[in-house]
């Protein structure tokens, strides 16, 4: 084995399925990122826009002094497609992005990445200056991954891999010394393919291999701390954290994305489809065991129930009614409330209205107080 192989057997070892080795150099997308930020398409997610960021993102170099090589890895999670659409829960059902099935991938990639600067270490006999980082640095990681010959970028945004989908999770790890680099990855095989354009719910992946963040179910549901737009709300469906859709149509994935997923990202129980009206009702101390953890965590509480009642909203059933007027009437959080009111309106009847129509009165908070009447007229209007 040479050296590259034999790092690569380190890395399969701590579970990495995917392994390639790059150089730091300018990012060939870094133009279209830079477009991209100067059209707004990042949303709210003003970190990705701060000047320094830009330019350590345009200068891998300047992540870590005197670095000379990156080795970027890739740990399999679940085909979104693999499991039947027959969840145990009962009533309304939500879904769950697959990533977030399991452990937080921040909590698996960084140390494998550490353990891997030890082995590294090891095998070459000296001190080797590292930083490990998954989605938390300012890097462009497809960038640097396509350049390590582990995919192209596809119309949905995504990294592809030509025998494996796009079922994984990206890892870098930078170092100060010189091992050999992969040949990039030049080719394109979406070919005339968009299926993933096609099946988008709310039309946000764009035609220059971008997509506008703002419209994102993804973003909305997680990086999104406000309200969701009222235009988006029919379209997020019953997502309730993060978006598969433009994987589950992909013919790479249907095709290629079923190997072997490493066991701290397979499915934890009631997860991947909770029921919705069960969920609505987590207290904070819920919420915190549930999703110990997990990268659920990061909606927050107020952000995951405000996605599950606006998925309640368009799941029709009005057997939800009384759950939606009690966290109505007592939920602490007005972000809840706001989406509650308007699931409300959105299933109508009596009994909803009779909810609304109660909780106006009591209501302190003027933008729910607005989103109640909001309700009541759509439902006047339906009526």
């Amino acid at each position: 084995m040479d050296q590259r192989e034999r790092i690569q057997a380190g890395a399969e070892r701590l579970g990495f399925s995917f392994f390639g080795i790059t150089r730091p150099a300018e990012p060939a997308h870094l133009a279209v990122y830079r477009d991209w930020l100067r059209a707004g398409r990042h949303g709210e997610m003003a970190y990705l826009a701060a000047e320094p960021a830009v330019e350590k993102r345009a200068h891998p170099e300047r992540i870590l002094p005197g670095c000379r090589s990156i080795i970027v890895v890739g740990l399999r999670y679940a085909n979104p497609s693999s499991l039947p659409e027959s969840p145990r829960s009962e009533g309304p059902f939500g879904r769950m992005a697959a990533y977030a099935w399991g452990k937080d991938y921040h909590d698996i990639i960084v140390p494998r990445l550490r353990e891997l600067a030890a082995w590294l270490e090891a095998e070459l006999g000296c001190s080797v200056a590292h930083k490990a980082y998954t989605d938390t640095g300012p890097i462009l990681e497809r960038d640097l991954a396509q350049q390590a010959g582990l995919g192209w970028i596809g119309k949905n945004t995504l990294l592809i891999s030509p025998d494996q989908g796009s079922c994984f999770l990206l890892g870098e790890l930078f170092l100060d010394v010189d091992l050999p680099a992969n040949t990039p990855f030049e080719a394109d095989r979406c070919g005339t393919c968009t299926r993933c354009l096609d099946a988008c719910p709310t039309g946000c992946i764009l035609p220059d291999r971008t997509l506008d963040a703002r419209r994102c179910i993804s973003y909305l549901t997680i990086e999104n701390r406000g309200d969701i737009p009222l235009e988006l709300r029919p379209l997020v469906g019953n997502w309730v954290f993060g978006c598969d859709v433009c994987q589950q149509v992909c013919p790479w994935n249907k095709r290629f994305a079923g190997g072997p997923v490493d066991p701290e990202l397979a499915p934890r129980p009631d997860v991947p489809f909770p029921g919705l009206r069960r969920e609505l009702s987590l207290t904070p101390e819920q919420f915190n065991q549930k999703f110990k953890g997990s990268p659920v965590k990061r909606a927050k509480r107020r952000g995951y129930l405000r996605n599950v009642a606006v998925a309640l909203g368009n799941a029709g059933d009005r057997a939800a009614v009384p759950d939606l007027a009690r966290t109505l009437r007592h939920e602490p959080e007005a972000l809840v409330r706001r989406h509650a009111a308007w699931a409300l309106g959105q299933l109508g009847g009596r009994d909803a209205r009779h909810a609304l129509e109660t909780a106006l009165p009591a209501e302190t908070d003027a933008l729910v107080r607005e989103e109640i009447r909001r309700a009541l007229d759509q439902g006047s209007q339906a009526g």
